[in-house]
C-alpha cells in the first residue's frame, strides 16, 4: 500500500473532532513559517485531504438533521422517501 493511500485510509477513519484538531495543529505550523519547504508542502497537503473530509462529515450531520421532522404533537421522527 502507498503512502498516500494509507494517509487517505488515516483520514478517512478520523472523527471530525480528530481531523479539524489536527488540521487546526497543521495551520498553526505553515503559519509559523519555521518548516522545510516539503515539510510544508506534505502539511498542506495533509490539510487539504482533512479539510474535505471535515466538510463530507459536517455534510452528512446536516444530511441527518435535515431528515428529522417535528410531529405536531411535538414528537420527533426521520423523514421518510415518497
Amino acid at each position: 500500500m502507498s503512502a498516500a493511500s494509507q494517509a487517505a485510509q488515516d483520514i478517512a477513519a478520523m472523527s471530525f473532532e480528530d481531523a479539524l484538531a489536527e488540521l487546526e495543529r497543521i495551520v498553526k505550523a505553515l503559519e509559523g513559517g519555521q518548516q522545510k519547504l516539503e515539510d510544508a508542502i506534505g502539511a498542506y497537503e495533509r490539510g487539504a485531504a482533512l479539510r474535505a473530509h471535515c466538510e463530507a462529515k459536517l455534510a452528512e450531520a446536516d444530511q441527518r438533521v435535515q431528515a428529522i421532522v417535528a410531529g405536531a404533537d411535538g414528537s420527533l421522527s426521520l423523514k421518510t422517501e415518497n
